[in-house]
């Protein structure tokens, strides 16, 4: 393949501008904040879920709680009817033992349902200071995540910018070369990453491989507007004054 010796050096143009839309690229996937985002969506979905089961043990104790004060209501009553019965004097002697006991044993019983409620209440109280710690641990995690995000979000505005004024670059480089150059430019960038690279003091400036005399050689001999490519990357090997021929 030939083509002029001064649009295979504009292919170093083209070249370059590819290079930094890799770049875009790369920086696009490998963002430190992609990792923090994930990190951080992990511990807000576990921060939320520990304050769900918190929550839902709060709601427990509060049905738990509801049911103790209606039981102790209910030993009251019982023994408010109770004493009302015995302030009347309206009963038996024998009546009035069963009474007696019946009032001891709602004491005994409403002691240990009290107990009962204040533990209640004390766990009740502990579960609520978690879910308060809880709540500010979601509180963090979610600033955490919407900065990560909002950096996130940044950086890539400042790529699609970059991205964008490069495709623009690219597009006006386009048009200066011949088909068959450009195929070969684009095949080879698509399989290698690099399509074209500067021949500098006899190193390929795409792989880093220093050539040897005998290939040297061939690429001195060949003529100016010959199409030469590295034999190791395939890359166009843009000739200057630089390559040391």
């Amino acid at each position: 393949m030939k083509a002029d010796p001064a649009v295979q050096r504009q292919l170093l143009d083209l070249a370059k501008v590819d290079a930094e839309l890799s770049r875009v690229e790369h920086r696009r996937r490998t963002l430190p904040e992609l990792a923090e985002i994930e990190a951080a969506e992990k511990n807000v979905r576990n921060r939320r879920d520990a304050l769900v089961a918190t929550q839902t043990v709060a709601s427990d104790l509060d049905r738990d709680i509801a049911r103790q004060e209606k039981e102790i209501e209910s030993v009251r009553a019982r023994e408010d009817r109770d004493r009302k019965l015995l302030e009347s004097g309206s009963i038996q002697a024998k009546q009035l033992s069963d009474i007696q006991h019946e009032l001891e044993t709602l004491a005994r019983r409403q002691s240990a349902l009290e107990d009962d409620l204040l533990e209640l209440m004390e766990r009740r109280e502990a579960v609520e200071m978690d879910a308060q710690r809880t709540g500010a641990e979601v509180d963090k995690a979610e600033q955490e995540l919407a900065d990560a995000t909002r950096r996130r979000d940044e950086t890539f505005t400042d790529l699609d910018t970059t991205q964008a004024r490069r495709m623009e670059d690219r597009a006006k480089l386009l048009p200066r070369f011949p088909e068959p150059l450009l195929n070969l430019y684009e095949r080879v960038r698509a399989h290698k990453g690099i399509g074209a690279a500067l021949l500098r003091a006899r190193r390929c400036g795409s792989c880093q491989l220093e050539l040897d005399r005998n290939t040297i050689a061939e690429i001195k001999a060949a003529a100016e507007d010959e199409v030469v490519q590295c034999e190791n990357c395939d890359a166009i090997l843009v000739r200057t004054m630089e390559s040391g021929l």
